[in-house]
C-alpha cells in the first residue's frame, strides 16, 4: 500500500524506533525560505494549486521543474489558471515513480489534509475538492500548518538590510502563536561586489545602519553592526551561499581599493571578487564567533543556468545545478585554518551540493572541532541529494566520520508551508538505517539507547545546539 504507516521502515527496530521515539518529536526547522511576513499576517490559500504548486512568489521549483520536463508549457506554469496548472502536476506526477516529490508530495496530502488517494487523474477532481474546502478554514492557513505539525522554531532567511519587522512581531506573538520565527542572516547582497547593482546595495545597508559606506572599513563595519542587530532580534545562524569558494587573502589596503572601485561603479576582476569576499567572510566569522553564531555554508551550485529561463523567471525558479567546483573542499580549508589561527572560527554546518565532495567535507569537519560539541558538523543531504538514497548516504557518512548521535537533524530548505512532512521522511530514512544496522548486529538491541539517539537527532540536539531557547 502507498505510504502506508511502515513505509521505508524495512525492519522491526526500524519500525519500533519511529513510532516510538521518532514519530512524535516537535521540529526545528533551522532553514528554510518561508516570508515572515506571510507568516505573520496569516496567510490563508483560495485552493491547492497556491498553496502547492507556488508560494510567496517565488515557486516551487521542485515541483515546476517536474512540469517542465513533462513538456507543461510556462504560460501555464505561471499562469493565473490554478486549476490547470493542477492537472499538469497530476499528470506530471504520475509519470515521476522514484522522484523524492511522489512520495513528498502523497506525504503532503494525507499528513495536510487527511487525503490518502493516489494522485491520478481519476482522482484530481475528488482531491482538489476536498483540499480547497479545508482551505477556506483558518486551521488551514500558515499559522495553522505551522502548528499541525507541531513546529517550535522556524529560521528564516533575511537580508542583511532587512528591518525585521516582522520578525518582531511575531516575538510579541510567540506565547499566542505557539511557536517562535527567528531570523538567519544571509549576505549575498553583501558579498556580490561582482552584482550590477552592489552600490546600490550598500547604500541601502548605509541607510539602515545610519552610517556612511564609503571603503572597506566602513563596509566592514556596517556588516558587523547588522549582525549585531540581528542578534538582538533573536538571530542565532548565518547562512553563506558560497555557490563557487577561492581563498584569496589580500591586505587590508588592497581590499579597500576594491570596494572604493566597486562603489564608483567599476568594473572589478574575478581575483578581487575573490579577495573581497575571503575578506568579508572572515570578517564576518570573527562577528559570528563573538555572537556564538552557527554559520552554515551551503556551496558546489550552479545558479541560473538557463540564460533564457532566469530572463523569463528570474532566479529561485528550477534553474541551479549541481556544481563541479573541484577545490571547494581545498578552498574551505584554507579559509577555516585562516579562521581559526584569528581565533575566529564560528560553529559551522557545512554542506555541498555535490556529494562527491561529503568525504572530503565530513572529514574536514574532523580538523576543526574543539572547544564545544561540534564546533563543525557536516550537513545533511541537501537540495538534489535530498532523496532516500542521499540521506541514507548522508547519515552513514556523518556516523562514519564523526558522533551521529550530536547531529541536528532535517531542515525543510522550503519555500511552502507544506513541506514539514519531509521531517518525518527523514526520520523515517534515519530509523531505516538504524533498524538495519541493529540487524547486522552493529548496533545493540537496546531500546534506551536507540531511542535516546533518534530523539536527540530528530528534535533535542537542534533544540541545544542553536540557542535558540537558551532563556527558557
Amino acid at each position: 500500500m502507498l505510504l502506508n504507516d511502515d513505509f521505508l521502515l524495512t525492519t522491526d527496530w526500524a519500525r519500533r524506533l519511529f513510532h516510538e521515539h521518532a514519530e512524535g518529536m516537535p521540529i526545528v526547522d533551522y532553514h528554510c525560505h518561508l516570508v515572515p511576513a506571510e507568516i505573520c499576517e496569516d496567510k490563508g490559500y483560495e485552493n491547492l494549486a497556491q498553496v502547492w504548486l507556488y508560494d510567496n512568489g517565488f515557486g516551487d521549483h521542485y515541483k515546476w521543474r517536474l512540469l517542465r520536463a513533462n513538456g507543461t508549457p510556462e504560460s501555464v506554469i505561471r499562469g493565473d489558471d490554478d486549476y490547470a496548472k493542477y492537472l499538469a502536476f497530476v499528470d506530471a506526477l504520475q509519470k515521476a515513480p522514484g522522484n523524492p516529490i511522489y512520495e513528498w508530495s502523497h506525504l503532503e496530502l494525507r499528513r495536510v489534509f487527511g487525503i490518502d488517494l493516489q494522485v491520478t487523474r481519476a482522482n484530481a477532481q475528488k482531491i482538489w475538492d476536498r483540499a480547497n474546502a479545508l482551505l477556506a478554514t483558518p486551521e488551514f492557513h500558515a499559522k495553522g500548518l505551522i502548528r499541525k505539525f507541531n513546529v517550535k522554531c522556524i529560521c528564516t532567511t533575511d537580508d542583511p538590510a532587512s528591518d525585521l519587522t516582522y520578525h518582531k512581531r511575531l516575538a510579541a506573538e510567540e506565547e499566542q502563536n505557539g511557536f517562535r520565527v527567528l531570523p538567519t542572516f544571509r549576505p549575498d547582497g553583501l558579498m556580490g561586489i561582482d552584482a550590477p547593482g552592489f552600490a546600490g546595495y550598500i547604500a541601502k545597508l548605509a541607510e539602515v545602519t545610519g552610517a556612511a559606506v564609503s571603503d572597506w572599513k566602513s563596509l566592514k563595519a556596517a556588516a558587523e553592526a547588522r549582525v549585531d542587530y540581528f542578534h538582538e532580534v533573536g538571530g542565532r545562524l548565518a547562512d553563506h551561499g558560497a555557490n563557487t569558494f577561492y581563498f584569496t587573502p589580500a591586505s587590508d589596503d588592497v581590499v579597500d581599493g576594491i570596494v572604493r572601485r566597486a562603489l564608483s561603479g567599476e568594473s572589478v576582476t574575478p581575483e578581487e571578487v575573490g579577495e573581497y569576499q575571503t575578506a568579508l567572510t572572515l570578517a564576518l566569522m570573527a562577528a559570528y564567533e563573538r555572537h556564538n553564531w552557527v554559520l552554515q555554508i551551503h556551496g558546489n551550485c550552479f545558479r541560473n543556468d538557463s540564460t533564457l529561463g532566469f530572463g523569463q523567471c528570474g532566479p529561485d525558479c528550477g534553474f541551479d545545478s549541481v556544481g563541479d567546483q573541484p577545490d571547494f573542499v581545498f578552498q574551505l580549508k584554507q579559509l577555516f585554518d585562516a579562521a581559526q589561527q584569528a581565533g575566529a572560527l564560528p560553529r559551522i554546518i557545512l554542506f555541498s551540493l555535490n556529494d562527491t565532495d561529503w568525504l572530503a567535507a565530513a572529514s574536514l569537519c574532523g580538523s576543526f572541532q574543539g572547544g564545544c560539541k561540534m564546533r563543525m558538523q557536516f550537513g545533511n543531504a541537501w537540495w538534489f541529494n535530498d532523496t532516500l538514497s542521499g540521506m541514507e548516504k548522508q547519515i552513514t557518512m556523518f556516523a562514519e566520520q564523526g558522533l551521529l548521535g550530536n547531529f541536528t537533524g532535517m531542515l525543510t530548505d522550503s519555500r511552502s508551508f507544506l513541506s514539514y512532512p519531509r521531517h518525518e521522511y527523514f526520520r523515517r530514512v534515519l530509523c531505516r538505517v538504524l533498524g538495519q544496522w541493529v540487524e547486522e548486529g552493529k548496533l545493540p538491541d537496546d531500546d534506551e539507547f536507540l531511542g535516546a539517539i533518534v530523539e536527540d537527532v530528530c528534535y533535542n540536539n537542534a533544540h541545544s545546539y542553536f540557542g535558540f531557547f537558551d532563556a527558557e
